[in-house]
């Protein structure tokens, strides 16, 4: 897994062992970018169920002001670390060990979010709960852009995420990602 484009363009990241994280590959994550990297100038970006922290990094990379990673997997804290030591960026980064409904609730009155990234572990509903939850609506800015990685069968109806519109989803082999606006 690689920085694909920006300041940190060709760095190479390293991964957590085992299974526990499915760190977004390099044409995916590709895809994203180039979709929302009119966003990203100067904003503080959310990165969610970080893993190795690969998201954020890009984000930083493409010219996000700052980044708060929240993963609650200590191993891959330690691996974010290095990442962002290895980039460059742990000076623009916030890194929290702790779940993602700790760290919104923990977050609540400290900054807005213009952009929020999610990879929850696949169908457990953790997104829908994060969606449902006021310390994370109150944590993001004013028509903040909320990105769901998730598996294809994952939906989420409108009619039980209040205060998010959906955009649109961008379907890929195995799984997609879904774009969600506060308003």
């Amino acid at each position: 897994m690689r920085v694909i484009a920006g300041k940190a363009r060709r760095l190479q990241l390293k991964t957590p062992k085992g299974m526990d994280t499915r760190p977004t590959t390099d044409r995916i994550k590709e895809t994203l970018f180039n979709m929302i990297q009119d966003e990203l100038d100067g904003i503080h970006f959310l990165d969610l169920f970080s893993g190795s922290g690969g998201i954020g990094i890009e984000a930083l990379s493409r010219g996000a002001e700052k980044a708060c990673f929240v993963e609650k997997n200590s191993e891959a804290v330690s691996i974010i670390r290095e990442n962002l030591a290895f980039t460059h960026l742990a000076n623009q980064a916030e890194v929290m060990n702790c779940t993602a409904l700790s760290a919104v609730a923990m977050l609540q009155g400290k900054e807005l979010f213009q952009v929020a990234f999610m990879d929850p572990p696949y169908g457990k509903g953790l997104e829908l709960e994060l969606l449902r939850s006021s310390a994370f609506y109150q944590i993001l800015g004013d028509r903040a852009l909320v990105i769901v990685e998730a598996d294809l069968n994952t939906s989420l109806p409108e009619n039980e995420i209040e205060g998010f519109r959906i955009l649109k989803e961008k379907v890929y082999k195995t799984n997609k990602h879904i774009f969600l606006e506060k308003y």
